[in-house]
């Protein structure tokens, strides 16, 4: 048995190789038993306290400290081993990158677990929408700063020229500009759409052909719930060459019906049409009872007609009010004997001698 293992194989003996297994597997298991603690034992007791941040802390720290200690196995089971300088420094670096690209890991997921569980609901108890649309921004901008500083600072310490790395950017940053102009002026519509404000979470708008509820601001797109229940994501540089039209900005949704009466109505029946719709209006909850418009507005080719002017008040429903008022209407009219006419023609024809 000594004799087998003291066999070389590739610089090391198959027992140096046997032990460097061993730490790796080791390692890997150690993880595997630390991450059984965190789940069963920590996360139990931290569940018996009133605070949630040790429940918060446990939760996103048990996956990132299970990885360092398999990096650290990994890198102790190499370095048992003879190895050229060239591997050897080839896994230096990339253990570099690894723990900090870990780091970095550990640092967004509770960036991001503490947002959740405190600042969001203080956003969505606030009155304000600002806070709605900076908050997902302002959390990917910092996620993305984190993850820069982490590929920086592990290929410098990897032994990278990042110096020379971010110059050689420089150089190529002209052509880098061309071929993202469509995310730079995306991101330039964002920007205008924080500043000049034609919209905000929550409203309703209509812009090229699409007509929907904002549901997120972001730094590229914005995204939009049609009324058909499919979200639609539109790019920002699209709200900075298009009309956008605020449909939430309305102060009253304003209905106009034609009304068409037969030309056998007296002007007594005519009058009383009229009134007709000015009650039916004002007594409508929904319907703003000082702005109603009832006229004899045309005389038609096939009928005379009633022009019934009305708003509907900010926040009721649009689709259920019409559907009262029209139908009050054919009550009222079919009530009081006022006939709706349709096209029709009478022709007279002349017989001869």
């Amino acid at each position: 048995m000594e004799e087998f293992l003291s066999k070389q194989f590739y610089n090391n003996t198959i027992g140096e190789w046997a032990i460097s297994l061993s730490i790796i597997v080791g390692s890997v298991l150690l993880g595997k038993l630390l991450f059984f603690i965190f789940s069963r034992t920590l996360k139990v007791f931290t569940k018996k306290t009133k605070s949630r941040i040790d429940d918060i802390i446990i939760d996103m720290v048990e996956e990132p400290v299970v990885f360092a200690i398999i990096i650290a196995g990994v890198w102790y089971g190499v370095a048992y081993l003879d190895i050229s300088e060239w591997w050897e420094k080839f896994v230096r670096n990339v253990y570099y990158i690894l723990i900090t690209f870990n780091i970095a890991w550990l640092i967004t997921r509770l960036f991001d677990a503490l947002v959740n569980e405190y600042l969001q609901p203080l956003v969505e108890k606030s009155e304000s929408d600002l806070d709605d649309q900076l908050l997902p921004i302002a959390r990917k901008g910092i996620k993305i700063t984190v993850w820069i500083i982490a590929i920086v600072v592990g290929l410098n310490n990897a032994g990278y020229d990042v110096g020379a790395l971010i110059a050689g950017l420089g150089i190529g940053g002209l052509a880098f500009a061309m071929a993202a102009k469509d995310s730079v002026a995306n991101l330039f519509g964002g920007f205008t759409i924080f500043a000049d404000k034609p919209f905000t979470i929550r409203d309703r708008i209509r812009i090229s052909g699409f007509d929907g509820t904002v549901q997120e601001i972001g730094i590229r797109s914005t995204r939009l719930k049609t009324l058909e229940g499919r979200i639609v994501t539109i790019p920002n540089a699209t709200f900075a060459n298009e009309a956008i039209e605020n449909v939430s900005s309305e102060a009253a949704r304003k209905m106009v019906v034609d009304l068409g009466l037969t030309y056998d109505t007296t002007p007594e029946q005519m009058q009383k049409a009229m009134d007709i719709l000015k009650e039916i209006a004002k007594a409508n909850p929904s319907v703003e009872d000082d702005n109603v418009v009832a006229a004899f507005n045309q005389f038609g080719d096939f009928a005379m007609v009633v022009r019934f002017v009305y708003y509907i008040k900010k926040g009721k429903d649009i689709y259920g009010t019409i559907s009262e008022i029209n139908m009050e209407i054919l009550k009222r009219f079919n009530e009081n004997k006022l006939e709706f006419a349709f096209p029709t023609q009478t022709i007279y024809t002349i017989k001869g001698d």
